[in-house]
């Protein structure tokens, strides 16, 4: 019974199976037909079909151009006309030669680009003009020599042209005329692009080899002539640090984001912002390429180029700097440090920020630096400085003490202490800069005469600590933290959140050795601030205690075929309140008013410059004792130390009332701290920024009139 069971089992499966292989062997068979009809009958008419189609390069598009708040041109571009070569698939080092020699009948190439030429350069072209030469400089007895170091293939052919290139001597490398190297620097532009990606031969062609090239494009496979683009910065090195630059196409996209750039369709030799504005709105700047079919016969020649898609230019930007006021300022700086050039031979910069106190909107961010070539001192942009430099900003930060003091119950609006010099146990005594002392002052007072005394003993009540004198100091960390937490609320110590790159926040200490050090901290001379933070904080108490975040860009416009035309708005940046600082409103009021003092009332220490100014400022000088921080020997005694000097500051904003521009000056490293260079800087700055207003107004232009101007 079992046998016959399993007999019929088996009987009944193998149909199934017989079928089943016979459908596999069906749909292999129909596989290899399919392949051989595609293969071998239509093989020739997708090749055909292929070449007709030809492969898709990528062009570049114009950058979009960025303007100022006035809608003034600030970058643009310059069209050029170029030479490029697009190396073909499979082109070989003799075609692109051959190509090369007929391209320096035609282009003249710069005296420059020759001399650039290395060693290695001429004689490896050397080597391929003279290729039977070049191959008897090395016997089979050279070889069999270095075969018996027993080194794998590559690196043999490495080191038998090493030596080959070795034994080419210089009456041979003489035997390259001028016309040779032409072919040289041609040939090398033309071997270091990619496959089937334009590479720039010649920019700046002139009418006549851009003629003879676009007439004979036959002559010449894979050369093209076209039109490209150039930055154009309109106003020279005006605020040139801060546009920043962009890379060219020799170089392409930095190494260090080669791998981000290429994911998001860009070329290798694509030209992107390597620094601050260019570089930080490079997604907004950077248009969409167009796109070419290269056509190719059955050799690989391209025949025909065919454009598939022309492609967009990159949106603009509209800066929130006005051009005009950045010149003017720039101009005051300049003209004020070589004034005091004679008689403060330590000092060599100065740094001034405007903004709107309101929007955190930047109008003005300028610096100036000395530098020595060639034994002359010249003046170069140093606006970057206002970022990327800090220094101890004296009593301008004063106002952040009182505020702290204040706020933490310290002391009262309208207390009072008694200015006269304060003795502590080991240390010199600590005073005002009037060291008989301003006697018995209140708050107001003491930022209107500038007392440190008052500072100090704001300080020693934050810190829990009453004044005694001749005794120690006995202040915990704490005190220093406390104090730090409410600078930081200002913007003092902590990034400003400006839309560039490379913000420092400058320095601060995790822990603080001296307890004798928070009252140097009371009065700037301590912890280091940007001059950007410096005018972050007096906006902060300019507009009523809302710290506004910097911007240099205010609006992203789209690209208009009229050249003028600055375009539509496409994105409008709004202002950013990056917070509120933790303090009553009365109290910011009450430093108000003492920074009204300080420019209108009676021996202010502003009163000199800003007394009877139309536009009614107020606020705050400053003066910090410090060593000198640059690199100039000058700046160092006879042991090398660094010799004492000063810092000295100015903080304001104009109407007091109803503030519409705050700045800070900074201009480090000052012998004599009476000279006054940061006071005549700053009344420097609000004449023109006011004048300028007056000026728009009566010529009919109002600031409102502008497209681009915010209230």
């Amino acid at each position: 019974m079992k046998k016959q069971k399993r007999k019929k089992l088996k009987t009944h499966i193998s149909p199934r199976l017989n079928i089943l292989f016979f459908c596999v062997f069906l749909l292999f068979s129909s596989i290899i037909v399919k392949l051989g009809k595609v293969q071998i009958v239509d093989g020739e008419t997708y090749k055909n079909q292929l070449q007709k189609d030809g492969s898709i390069t990528s062009i570049s598009a114009p950058r979009g151009k960025i303007f100022d708040r006035e809608g003034k041109p600030v970058v643009d571009n310059r069209p050029v006309r170029i030479i490029t070569y697009t190396r073909l698939k499979g082109g070989s080092s003799e075609d692109i030669l051959k190509t090369a020699k007929d391209l320096a009948n035609v282009l003249e190439i710069l005296e420059e680009e020759i001399n650039k030429l290395t060693e290695i350069d001429k004689k490896d072209f050397w080597m391929q003009l003279n290729k039977k030469r070049a191959e008897a400089k090395i016997t089979k007895q050279d070889e069999d020599h270095l075969r018996e170091k027993n080194m794998q293939e590559k690196e043999l052919s490495k080191k038998i042209e090493e030596l080959r290139r070795k034994r080419i001597t210089e009456a041979e490398l003489a035997e390259l005329t001028s016309q040779d190297l032409k072919v040289l620097v041609i040939k090398n532009k033309m071997s270091s692009g990619y496959q089937m990606t334009p590479q720039i031969i010649k920019k700046d062609a002139t009418e006549q080899e851009y003629a003879r090239i676009s007439e004979n494009s036959a002559e010449f496979p894979g050369v093209d002539a076209t039109v490209d683009w150039e930055r154009n910065y309109v106003n020279g090195d005006l605020f040139r640090s801060v546009l920043g630059n962009i890379t060219n196409s020799e170089v392409g996209l930095p190494k260090e984001h080669l791998d981000s750039y290429l994911v998001r369709g860009y070329n290798r030799n694509d030209r992107v912002g390597k620094s601050y504005i260019e570089q930080r709105y490079e997604d907004v700047l950077h248009g969409t390429k167009g796109e070419v079919r290269n056509h190719t016969d059955k050799a690989g020649n391209i025949i025909q180029t065919e454009t598939v898609s022309k492609g967009k230019s990159g949106n603009n930007l509209t800066l929130t700097i006005d051009m005009e006021l950045q010149k003017k300022v720039e101009e005051s700086i300049e003209k004020n440090l070589k004034a005091f050039q004679g008689s403060e031979p330590l000092m060599d910069r100065a740094f001034v920020v405007m903004m709107n106190p309101k929007t955190g909107e930047i109008l003005s961010m300028a610096g100036k630096k000395f530098v020595e070539t060639d034994g002359k001192k010249e003046i170069e942009d140093f606006a970057l400085g206002n970022m990327v430099t800090s220094y101890e900003l004296g009593s301008a930060v004063k106002g952040a003490t009182l505020l702290t003091g204040y706020q933490t119950g310290a002391i009262q609006p309208g207390a009072q202490f008694y200015d006269t010099p304060m003795n502590f146990k080991g240390t010199k005594a600590k005073k005002s800069w009037n060291v008989s002392g301003f006697g018995n002052i209140n708050d107001l007072r003491a930022l209107q005469v500038s007392s440190n005394v008052y500072m100090f003993h704001t300080a020693l009540q934050i810190a829990g600590v009453n004044y005694v004198p001749n005794s120690s100091l006995d202040i915990k960390q704490e005190a220093f933290d406390t104090m730090r937490y409410y600078f930081k609320q200002f913007g003092l110590g902590v990034p400003t959140g400006i839309d560039l790159p490379n913000e420092i926040i400058g320095q601060t200490r995790q822990k603080d050795s001296q307890p004798g050090f928070l009252l140097d901290f009371s009065i700037g001379q301590y912890d280091t601030y940007t001059p950007l933070q410096l005018a972050q904080y007096i906006s902060t108490i300019a507009n009523g205690g809302y710290r506004m975040q910097p911007q240099i860009v205010q609006e992203i416009r789209e690209q208009s075929p009229k050249k003028e035309d600055i375009g539509k708005v496409i994105h409008s940046i709004e202002p950013v309140m990056l917070n509120r600082v933790d303090m009553k409103t009365e109290y910011i009021d009450r430093v108000k008013e003492g920074f009204r003092w300080v420019f209108q009332e009676g021996d202010g220490t502003g009163v000199k410059y800003f007394k009877n100014a139309p536009y009614q400022p107020a606020g705050k000088t400053g003066t910090a004792q410090t060593v000198y921080g640059g690199e100039n020997e000058i700046g160092r005694n006879a042991k090398g130390e660094r010799i004492e000097c000063y810092n000295l500051t100015l903080v304001g904003y104009a109407p007091y009332d109803n503030p519409e521009v705050a700045f800070s000056v900074v201009v480090p490293w000052i012998y004599n701290d009476k000279g006054g260079i940061n006071s005549l800087i700053g009344k420097d700055i609000l004449d023109i920024y006011f004048d300028l207003k007056n000026q728009r107004i009566n010529g009919g232009a109002t600031n409102t009139d502008s497209p681009n101007q915010k209230q």
